[in-house]
């Protein structure tokens, strides 16, 4: 399982999902550029001193994350939360590789994203509702996918 944040906006939610998915030891690749310094003191305050045990990949732009797919380096299916999407998350089978792709708090992803990647599934919300915040978004999804493939860590 891992998790992919593309051109993240807001440095508060992508150290959120840092400090969760070091937690729960799963990778991160985000995908440049991003609306905010890698090293911003917000991104460390949100992330606190978990950031230093996240396993995150830092890809250059798009191109550059589907090539890594290409040759092996970042393995998996790709699964788009949106609210495009057409199955609702708790109803799709997560499988262990999966890849959990989150869009900019500000855009989404372009139409070209939504063409490539292999599955949408979409957070069901309260009629009017237009979206949840993307870390809270990330851990309701990674939290059910980790439940059905039985992959959360041991507690030791």
């Amino acid at each position: 399982m891992r998790i992919c944040l593309f051109e993240p906006d807001i440095p508060q939610n992508t150290g959120t999902i840092l400090r969760m998915a070091a937690c729960l030891g799963v990778p991160v690749d985000i995908i440049e550029p991003c609306g905010f310094l890698l090293t911003s003191a917000a991104l460390k305050r949100a992330g606190m001193d978990y950031l230093g045990a996240a396993d995150y990949t830092r890809h250059a732009d798009w191109r550059g994350f589907v090539q890594a797919r290409n040759d092996g380096t970042v393995p998996g299916r790709l699964v788009l939360l949106t609210t495009k999407g057409a199955v609702p998350y708790c109803d799709f089978e997560f499988r262990d590789d999966d890849i959990l792709m989150l869009g900019s708090e500000s855009s989404g992803v372009p139409d070209q994203v939504h063409d490539y990647v292999d599955a949408r599934v979409v957070i069901p919300l309260k009629a009017g509702m237009r979206s949840l915040n993307v870390a809270m978004a990330t851990a309701m999804t990674l939290g059910e996918a980790l439940r059905q493939t039985n992959s959360f860590p041991e507690n030791t």
